[in-house]
């Protein structure tokens, strides 16, 4: 094993000069996971573009990287883009396959989460790709996140259809409040 996959990471925001390996971490989830149901990888160009959108957007992004390799990373990003779910982000998480089942998942999201609550967001939805996917659902359930639904055969990818698992977590004060503009 490398020492990247061995070591403990250091998680901290993503920058535009982690776009190539985050890119490539994407592309191979999405050419051989579950976890997207994109089905054709997006170049640097577009990852750049959806990264500076996010930033644009004051949203958080964060690289975990052991010895300056990005072995993964994690971001918040709008929910639904009409303007009565501005409280409300989706966070996604993905790794280098070689450091799976190794706590960086957990991590990133432990990470994530009081950012999101530190900027005024109140709930945080987890959109899982493929009700198999046990990792991300017990991650999820270990970090508070509640089960709300699947959307069951609502993907096709790899000749089979895929169910979506939607997951919750209050940020904050959540519900309980009006937060102010």
């Amino acid at each position: 094993m490398s020492a990247a996959e061995t070591s403990a990471p250091e998680i901290r925001p993503a920058t535009e000069a982690d776009l190539p390996a985050i890119t490539d971490i994407y592309e191979h989830a999405v050419r051989y996971g579950t976890a997207t149901f994109e089905l054709v990888p997006p170049d640097l160009a577009e990852m750049t573009r959806r990264f500076r959108t996010l930033m644009d957007g004051g949203f958080p992004y964060f690289a975990a990287t052991v010895e300056g390799e990005v072995i993964g990373y994690a971001y918040a990003g709008p929910y639904r883009p009409r303007p009565a779910y501005r409280f409300t982000v989706e966070n996604s998480i993905y790794l280098k396959p070689s450091t799976h089942r190794r706590g960086i998942g957990l991590q990133l999201l432990q990470r994530l989460i009081p950012e999101c609550e530190a900027r005024g967001f109140r709930q945080m939805i987890a959109v899982i790709g493929d009700s198999a996917n046990a990792g991300s659902i017990g991650l999820h359930t270990k970090c508070g996140f509640q089960m709300i639904g699947t959307h069951a055969n609502v993907g096709l990818k790899f000749g089979r259809w895929l169910d979506t698992v939607m997951m919750q977590l209050a940020l904050g004060e959540g519900g309980s409040t009006v937060p102010k503009d």
